[in-house]
């Protein structure tokens, strides 16, 4: 934990309150210390970069999902355009091969 911190210019403190309040929940080695990956290490940094803007952390976390979300929505439609359509609709919504 203290490495992540070290990392992100947060305190252990600042991490320990993400995990409190669900937006990470890192991994623990068998010493029981927490381990983040590069995922939460950038989830950690948006709430950090949020919570200098004055958001404060529940509003923070909650933005932070929302625009993860929308990341895999997007990615999600970008790849279900770019696969060829085994059926098509016609003006009237009927279904064709």
């Amino acid at each position: 934990m203290g490495r992540a911190a070290e990392m992100l210019g947060v305190t252990p403190a600042f991490l320990r309150n993400l995990g409190a309040a669900r937006l990470i929940e890192p991994q623990r080695s068998k010493g029981g210390h927490r381990r983040y990956s590069r995922y939460q290490l950038r989830l950690a940094a948006r709430a950090r970069e949020l919570l200098d803007q004055g958001t404060p952390l529940e509003a923070a976390c909650r933005i932070i999902i929302l625009e993860d979300q929308l990341a895999e929505a997007l990615r999600i439609n970008t790849e279900l355009q770019q696969r060829p359509d085994r059926h098509r609709t016609d003006d009237a919504g009927r279904i064709s091969a």
